[in-house]
């Protein structure tokens, strides 16, 4: 099993009536509730956390890109990423990633992957999302029935630009460059591996199998409404004659809240859990699928069906959350029963867990984080024995790793006497 502690970074100042007096967390959400002093410490704090779950055990850090919004205060995942990977040392760094149609031209992201790769000496894990239509299509104005023509270009011109040596045009319908040619280019060959976020969406099934990429199911429905639409990605699996069904080819991201007993879980966490989700989902439906944007066979196959409860998540409560498979939260030998069951009602062996969650401040993140890592995580490693070999999905660093770092005092004095 892999295990990356994933943060959104919520913005944790939205106020009480927030669902009530705004019509949106994201496109139209009013910029005067975010203060920039604030956002100083916030920030901050975020990175403390992400560095913090890199000590502990966790295989990789996690962070991903959205805009215009507070449920995520991220628009360049490759700045915080940046920063970590001066800060780490022995832990993956997904970014899950860039909304690959979003960028003019493509090739930015093949460089500034290629730059994290190197700066961090290997532990790029990327990621290529389509991009939420909330980001894509209403806060970035992409043409909702062009956005997939245009991702998929995208990601054709960042491997070629990755995986071919010699200066090559690209003549595509939405890019055009008469000399693609990036330095630096990745340590990781043929270039680092890709998961990709996926949402409903049908048609991404046959990409990652296609690619050989990891189908990463993003979802707040919890992972017993995703056993349906998981269940159809395995199927088309079969139906493709891949040559296995590695767990490692899919992951899931799983709120989490680990407490001493599930009395303590509720009592310290439910607060913190309503906000994200009555407050940071709180998305005007007309900005969730912009015509166009779903395509004809995710519509037909149903899987929207499950993408979310019946009634939403207004006024959801905590009893709700925790019996729909929405939250895992307790003690840890509960969290590990229902972790146990969703890795194998799932069959994924990639979990992105959301530890930190809407406005929970950094002292709970880090107890609820150590009881997951001590406590949890150990009894989880080896779900899938027959897979423990399958490297395919996960990242390959260089043997030493240089996180960097000043000289000592003696270096330099050692320096300039011998000059």
């Amino acid at each position: 099993m892999k295990f990356t502690w994933f943060n959104l970074m919520p913005w944790p100042y939205l106020p009480d009536d927030f669902r009530e007096t705004n019509h949106s967390v994201w496109v139209d959400i009013d910029s005067r509730l975010f203060d920039p002093v604030k956002s100083h410490e916030v920030y901050n704090t975020y990175l403390d956390l992400l560095e913090y779950a890199s000590t502990v055990g966790f295989d990789a850090i996690g962070v991903n890109e959205h805009h215009q919004n507070g449920y995520g205060i991220m628009p360049s995942p490759n700045l915080i990423a940046a920063a970590l990977a001066r800060r780490t040392k022995d832990v993956g760094l997904v970014v899950l990633g860039n909304s690959i149609a979003l960028y003019n031209p493509p090739v930015r992201v093949a460089e500034e992957f290629a730059m994290l790769d190197c700066i961090s000496g290997g532990r790029l894990i990327a990621g290529f999302p389509v991009g939420t239509s909330m980001d894509t299509n209403f806060c970035y104005g992409q043409i909702p029935a062009l956005t997939r023509e245009k991702y998929q270009e995208a990601h054709d011109l960042i491997i070629k630009a990755w995986t071919d040596p010699d200066v090559f045009a690209w003549n595509g319908r939405y890019t055009k460059l008469r000399h693609v040619n990036i330095w630096p280019r990745p340590i990781q060959k043929p270039h680092p591996p890709i998961h990709i976020p996926g949402g409903g969406s049908v048609e991404t099934y046959d990409f990652c199998i296609d690619n050989t990429y990891s189908y990463s199911y993003l979802s707040f429905s919890g992972y017993l409404r995703a056993k349906a639409l998981m269940d159809g990605y395995w199927k088309r699996v079969a139906e493709r004659g891949a040559p296995d069904n590695s767990p490692y080819r899919a992951g899931f991201a799983q709120t989490i809240c680990v407490a001493d007993t599930d009395e303590e879980a509720e009592r310290l966490y439910s607060e913190h859990v309503s906000y994200f989700y009555n407050r940071c989902l709180h998305v005007y439906p007309g900005f969730a699928d912009a015509p166009g944007y779903r395509t004809i066979k995710t519509i037909q196959s149903g899987a929207l069906s499950q993408y979310a409860p019946p009634k939403g998540y207004a006024n959801i409560t905590w009893k709700e959350l925790i019996e729909g498979g929405h939250v895992i939260a307790g003690s840890p030998e509960t969290v590990r029963q229902r972790m146990e069951d969703l890795i194998k009602t799932l069959h994924v062996g990639n979990i992105f867990c959301l530890m930190h969650v809407g406005n929970m401040p950094k002292e709970k993140c880090m107890y609820s984080t150590k009881l997951f890592a001590e406590k949890v995580l150990p009894k989880l490693r080896n779900m899938f024995p027959d897979y423990a070999d399958d490297e395919r999905f996960w990242c390959h660093p260089i043997k030493q790793v240089k996180p960097g770092s000043l000289p000592s005092e003696r270096e330099i004095l050692t320096v300039t006497t011998a000059g």
